[in-house]
């Protein structure tokens, strides 16, 4: 088993590795870091010394000096090499750069001068160094005005703001958890590779993904309707896009009931896509549930009966709680890297229609169990 450890774990790219690597616990063991590891030497040298492999993060993307930007990340490099050396360790080090290296600024000097110190020290260590290359990274759970364009749009949007284009420049993009699947399959074929430029998946101006997203509130957040998604990209963008609202306050959404004298109509869902409609019925106690998705759209929707939905952010412990009641059809939708389950808490039988965007795959089931 592979003894991984992240620096800037806690970050939006090493936040995705570290749970993404907690899906594999066959062959990967997590070496927890904190960001103070750098700030004590023992501290930082435990860490090294228990690692097979480190993915090297840990990075300040954004600051109003560009000096600051380039003297932490050169220090950071710094200091992981000081820690290697005196650990003797001969473990494999991968580290993200970024396109910027070819751009003339202080953030792109940083990680090309970095990457080239950490391939050095593999060279006289008799280790192994690889160093990623990597487009603009977009995804769930980045962070606004720093990560990416795309967050801040989202978060702007989803808040009722009104996003604004400084420069409507072409953008070669790369889905965090394609990074990190690029990151996973670097780790298991551990070659001497100082540089490897990172392909990316999609290219798209800003305008043109501020117009997608803009659909997507207006849509789906407004309107409660699945929007037509075309290809991977918009699968990817809108689940980017639905994981900054505010998901606690927005579910549960209430239907629209029509009443008359032969009884009730309720629109479940719209759909600009396709995939999979399901109906089942519940005991009272059971709960069903309790997994997540990485990639897949869903609704649960209470026709009959009381039901308690959980949902929880993976790596995180608060638990949000929506109670529906089929006398008001209501439904909540699942944002992907949220473990969630249904459990009815009523006297009778429980009526749940449940909506997927893909149908089920028994080889690729993007299903993970854990309980909420």
């Amino acid at each position: 088993m592979l003894r991984v450890g992240i620096t800037g774990q806690q970050g939006f790219v090493g936040t995705h590795l570290f749970n993404t690597l907690g899906l594999n616990q066959g062959e990967f063991e997590r070496v927890s870091f904190h960001k103070n590891f750098f700030n004590d030497n023992v501290l930082l040298d435990q860490f090294v010394s228990q690692c097979d492999v480190i993915v090297h993060l840990a990075a300040m993307n954004r600051h109003a000096d560009p000096q600051v930007i380039y003297d932490t990340n050169i220090n950071l490099v710094h200091q992981l090499i000081h820690s290697l050396e005196r650990t003797k360790s001969k473990g494999h080090v991968i580290m993200s750069s970024s396109l910027q290296e070819e751009k003339d600024n202080l953030y792109g000097k940083s990680k090309k001068e970095g990457r080239e110190l950490l391939s050095n020290w593999a060279i006289n260590s008799g280790a192994v160094f690889t160093g990623l290359v990597i487009p603009n990274v977009f995804g769930p759970f980045g962070l606004p005005f720093y990560n990416s364009v795309v967050a801040t749009f989202s978060h702007q949007l989803t808040n009722n703001e009104v996003p604004k284009i400084q420069v409507d420049g072409d953008l070669k993009l790369i889905y965090v958890d394609e990074l990190v699947s690029a990151i996973i399959t670097k780790i298991r074929e551990k070659k001497q590779e100082p540089f490897v430029l990172l392909n990316h998946t999609a290219e798209a101006k800003v305008s043109e993904i501020l117009s997608l997203l803009e659909n997507y509130k207006s849509k789906y957040q407004d309107s409660g309707e699945i929007p037509v998604i075309n290809n991977t990209f918009e699968l990817n963008l809108f689940n980017t896009f639905r994981c900054y609202m505010n998901v606690g306050k927005h579910f549960p959404v209430k239907y629209t009931q029509h009443t008359d004298d032969r009884g009730s109509f309720v629109e479940i869902i719209r759909l600009g896509i396709g995939g999979q409609v399901s109906f089942s019925t519940t005991f009272p106690e059971i709960t069903r549930g309790n997994h997540f998705h990485t990639r897949k759209i869903e609704r649960f929707s209470v026709i009959k009966g009381k039901a308690l939905i959980q949902l929880r952010k993976i790596g995180t412990k608060e638990v949000l709680d929506f109670y529906l009641d089929g006398d008001n059809p209501a439904y909540v939708d699942m944002p992907i890297w949220y473990t969630h389950n249904i459990k009815n808490v009523g006297d009778e039988v429980l009526y749940t229609n449940f909506w997927i965007n893909e149908t089920y795959n028994p080889n690729d089931p993007d299903t993970y169990f854990e309980n909420v």
